[in-house]
């Protein structure tokens, strides 16, 4: 898989990105918003064999700019419903425009290349700048849940949940 819109790429992510991959999921800034302060602490050679069991229906992609990778998405299809995750990595590309347009051209893909019906995906609910680009693309919020699960350290979070239906202004 491979998407372009001038100097963006998502390009299906290989076991030539375990090194930056773990890189960002070991960083605690990076992951705390999913629930990781602390990092996930994964090696190199566990990421490999994830990424090696990835299908169709399930992927992990790289986000790049100008040939340089700033980020991660993923998708998992099940049912033609894709629930998607994205984060820019790389702190000196947040609040550019790049997650708007990266999100854009998964759901361009998603709709007419995997045909699904609907997208889905969740942020934390503290997670402000997220739940703005979403709902600016369209995504409907679809319902909050308090204190539905706890962090790595043990501290309860809450979340917003949100679709996007096929239909949706483009």
């Amino acid at each position: 898989m491979y998407l372009k819109n001038e100097n963006l790429v998502i390009r299906q992510a290989d076991e030539n990105d375990a090194k930056i991959l773990c890189k960002w999921w070991n960083d605690g800034k990076i992951m705390a918003h999913a629930g990781f302060p602390k990092g996930l602490n994964i090696d190199i050679d566990e990421l490999i064999d994830s990424l090696s069991n990835e299908t169709n229906n399930t992927r992990r992609l790289i986000i790049e700019i100008d040939n340089k990778e700033i980020g991660e998405m993923s998708y998992k299809i099940v049912n033609k419903i894709a629930e998607i995750g994205i984060k820019i990595c790389d702190f000196t590309y947040q609040e550019k425009g790049y997650g708007t347009k990266a999100i854009k051209l998964l759901i361009k893909y998603l709709f007419e290349d995997m045909k699904v019906n609907k997208i889905i995906l969740d942020t934390n609910l503290n997670n402000t700048r997220a739940q703005h680009v979403y709902e600016k693309i369209g995504f409907k919020k679809k319902g909050i849940r308090i204190d539905s699960w706890k962090d790595q350290l043990g501290v309860l979070q809450s979340t917003v949940d949100y679709e996007l239906n096929r239909e949706y202004e483009k």
